[in-house]
């Protein structure tokens, strides 16, 4: 099994940075696909950024310039830093790891981030 705790999220001022970190503990594949979703209330949930499993970030449009995924192997942390933030990065953001980069098995209980 594969356990992921999402921390870092809070409530910024627009224009403001934070950086959301997840830990991965159990035994995660070396192949997983490690991922970023968010979910905003009423909305659907929303591939944010991704390290694939031959290493390639890939980001949507939306956070494209702004938000940087990143991980530290050693530690089997998973990171997102987010800048220059807008009320629109307003959601719930989750971390999740799996063979399927579309709809990975394991997920975080997610760390909310207010901008406003």
């Amino acid at each position: 099994d594969v356990q992921l705790v999402e921390s870092g999220g809070g409530s910024v001022l627009t224009g403001g940075s934070l950086r959301l970190s997840c830990l991965i503990s159990g035994r995660p594949d070396s192949r997983y696909c490690r991922t970023w979703f968010r979910q905003a209330p009423g909305e659907e949930r929303k591939r944010v950024a991704m390290i694939t499993t031959a290493g390639t970030i890939d980001y949507e449009p939306f956070v494209a310039g702004r938000f940087t995924i990143s991980e530290d192997r050693s530690k089997n942390v998973l990171y997102l830093q987010m800048n220059n933030l807008k009320p629109e990065d307003t959601a719930m953001y989750k971390c999740a790891v799996g063979l399927s980069c579309s709809s990975p098995n394991n997920w975080g209980q997610g760390t909310q981030v207010t901008v406003s």
